[in-house]
């Protein structure tokens, strides 16, 4: 059963940081580049961050490049996004991505978690 479970998410001041968390398992986590998606209140789902299935490429969109980092661990199968200097704006639910590396339509979503910030 494949399963991507994230935590890490709350409430937390601008110019605050968080550390999201997104655990996998029920398929072979090496072969998957991961990413990070956020959905805003009222807004539709955009990327945050992608990387590579052996962590060697990352991207990130320009309203996180610089204050976000996205990081994997294969040997847990676990991937973060180091989240520093956050704003209002950044609020919203934060969801994990598998992408199989050899058929990208062979993807998988995590439930996701609510980041709010705020003060």
């Amino acid at each position: 059963q494949v399963q991507l479970v994230e935590s890490g998410g709350g409430l937390v001041q601008p110019g605050g940081s968080l550390r999201l968390s997104c655990a996998a398992s029920g398929f072979d986590f090496p072969w998957y580049a991961m990413s990070w998606h956020r959905q805003p209140p009222g807004k539709e789902r955009e990327l945050v961050a992608r990387i590579s299935s052996r962590g060697g490429n990352r991207d990130y969109a320009d309203a996180v490049k610089g204050r976000f980092t996205i990081s994997r661990d294969n040997t847990k199968s676990t991937v973060f996004l180091q989240m520093s200097d956050l704003k209002p704006e950044d609020t919203a639910v934060y969801f994990c991505n598998a992408e199989y590396l050899l058929d990208n339509n062979i993807e998988y979503w995590g439930q996701g978690t609510q980041v709010t910030v705020s003060s």
